[in-house]
C-alpha cells in the first residue's frame, strides 16, 4: 500500500535514532539543564551509529545519504524529548565543506569528523555589531605569505568549546574596496585546538537554555593559507549554500518538537481527570492540541518540500526559509498548548514541558528571526521594497 508520508522511506532511520534517543531519557536532559553541561555521552553515541557523518559521502567513511535523510535524523531526536544543538551543526556545516572545499581539505578532515576522533561542530559569522547584517562584519583575514592574519569578534558561536574546527567567515578585502557588497568576504576552515590561547579566546555565554554557547575573540591569530574554502573574496556565496540547508534542518528539528509537545499533550490530557472525566473531553482543551496538530502538518509538507528540492541541486532559499518560519511557528503553538493542557504541571521540571518550552522559543529568533524572513519573502517573492538595510 503506497503511503503519502513525506518521510515513509525512512523508517529504519527514525527507528535506528529512536533507539540511540531511548538511552537518554529525560533524567539526563534535566541533570545536563541543572548543570548547564554538554551532552557529550548522547554526541557520541550518535556518532558509534554513524547518524553525525549521515551526510558525508562514503569515500570520507560516511554515510552518503542526502539533507532529507538528515532532516529526519534530527527530527526524531527532537520528537524523542532530546536535543541535537549539541551537535546539528556537523551537518550543516557539511554543504559549505562538500560544496566548496578542497579535495585536500575533505581528505584531510571528512574522514575524521565521519568516525568522530574530529569534531565540526562551530560556524563563525555572527558579530556583536553586525548581527544578521552579514555584510557588515568587521573580522578581517590579512594575507601575510602562506598564512592569513585573523583579527576581530564573534558572537553567539555555539560549540566552539566542544569543537576541534570551526568554519570561518571574514573580510579579507575592505568594504570600500569591493565592486558589490557581497563581495570581498572568504571563508575558512580553521583549527581551532591550535588557536586556543594562540591567538584565539574564547569565552561562554550563559542563556535561558542549556545551549553552549559563546563569544570567540582573534587577536592576530596566524592560520595557514591552506584553511580557505574555495576562492578569496566569494565566501558569502559559500555561506548562502550552507545556510539553506541549516534553515532545513532545524525546521525539521522543530518539526519533532512539535511532535513531542502533542504527543505529550495529548497523553496528560487523556490520563488527567478533574470533575470526574478527562481534561481531553473538553473542547477548550481538544482544540489548542488538534489546531496546533494541523499547523504542524502544513510546515512538515513544506520542510520535506524544501529538502526534496535541495537534494535535486536547486537552490530554495524561498522554501529553506519558509519552512524554517512556519516549523518554528508550529513548535512553539504545540509548546503552548502543551504547557496549557498541563497546567501548574507543566512548570515542574520533572514533566520535561518546561524545559522543552524554554529550547523551542530559541527557533523564533535563531539561526534567523522570524521577522527577518517575513522581510525576506516579501522583497523576493512579493516584490515589494526593501524594509531594511542601505
Amino acid at each position: 500500500m503506497t503511503s503519502f508520508h513525506p518521510t515513509a522511506d525512512y523508517q529504519d532511520i527514525r527507528d535506528g535514532v529512536a533507539a540511540v534517543c531511548a538511552q537518554f531519557p529525560g533524567s539526563y536532559w534535566r541533570d545536563l539543564d541543572a548543570r548547564r553541561a554538554y551532552p557529550k555521552e548522547f554526541v557520541q553515541a550518535l556518532i558509534r551509529e554513524g547518524y553525525l557523518g549521515a551526510m558525508i559521502p562514503e569515500e570520507y567513511g560516511g554515510l552518503g545519504l542526502s539533507l532529507t535523510a538528515g532532516a529526519v535524523i534530527l527530527e526524531e531526536i527532537h520528537r524523542s524529548g532530546a536535543n541535537a544543538a549539541a551537535c546539528h551543526a556537523q551537518m550543516y556545516t557539511m554543504g559549505t565543506v562538500l560544496r566548496h572545499g578542497s579535495d585536500a581539505q575533505k581528505r584531510q578532515y571528512l574522514p575524521g569528523i565521519a568516525d568522530g576522533s574530529i569534531r565540526l561542530q562551530a560556524f563563525g559569522v555572527t558579530e556583536p555589531t553586525s548581527g544578521t547584517d552579514t555584510l557588515a562584519l568587521k573580522t578581517t583575514a590579512r594575507r601575510d605569505g602562506d598564512d592569513y592574519i585573523v583579527n576581530g569578534q564573534k558572537i553567539w558561536i555555539s560549540r566552539a568549546e566542544h569543537s576541534d574546527l570551526m568554519v570561518l567567515l571574514a573580510r579579507t578585502t575592505p568594504r570600500d574596496q569591493v565592486e558589490k557588497k557581497t563581495d570581498g568576504l572568504s571563508v575558512f576552515l580553521i583549527d581551532l585546538r591550535e588557536l586556543r590561547g594562540n591567538g584565539v579566546e574564547i569565552r561562554p555565554i550563559r542563556t535561558m537554555i542549556n545551549h553552549a554557547t559563546t563569544e570567540i575573540f582573534f587577536e592576530n591569530a596566524r592560520i595557514p593559507a591552506s584553511s580557505l574554502v574555495g576562492e578569496e573574496g566569494q565566501g558569502f556565496r559559500y555561506i548562502l549554500s550552507g545556510m539553506n540547508s541549516e534553515r532545513i534542518l532545524i525546521a525539521a528539528e522543530c518539526i519533532g518538537d512539535a511532535k513531542w509537545f502533542l504527543e505529550k499533550g495529548s497523553d496528560y490530557a487523556r490520563e488527567r481527570v478533574v470533575f470526574g472525566k478527562p481534561i481531553g473531553a473538553n473542547q477548550g482543551v481538544q482544540f489548542p492540541l488538534a489546531r496546533a496538530h494541523a499547523h504542524m502538518m502544513a510546515a512538515e509538507a513544506i520542510v520535506y518540500r524544501a529538502a526534496a528540492m535541495y537534494d535535486a541541486g536547486e537552490t530554495p532559499g524561498v522554501e529553506a526559509n519558509t519552512a524554517k518560519m512556519l516549523a518554528a511557528d508550529a513548535s512553539w503553538e504545540a509548546a503552548e498548548a502543551c504547557l496549557q493542557t498541563h497546567g501548574g504541571f507543566g512548570f515542574a521540571e520533572e514533566y520535561d514541558v518546561e524545559r522543552k518550552f524554554r529550547e523551542a522559543r530559541l527557533y523564533q529568533v535563531a539561526p534567523i528571526s522570524t521577522n527577518l524572513i517575513l522581510c525576506f519573502i516579501a522583497e523576493r517573492v512579493l516584490g515589494l521594497p526593501k524594509s531594511y538595510g542601505a
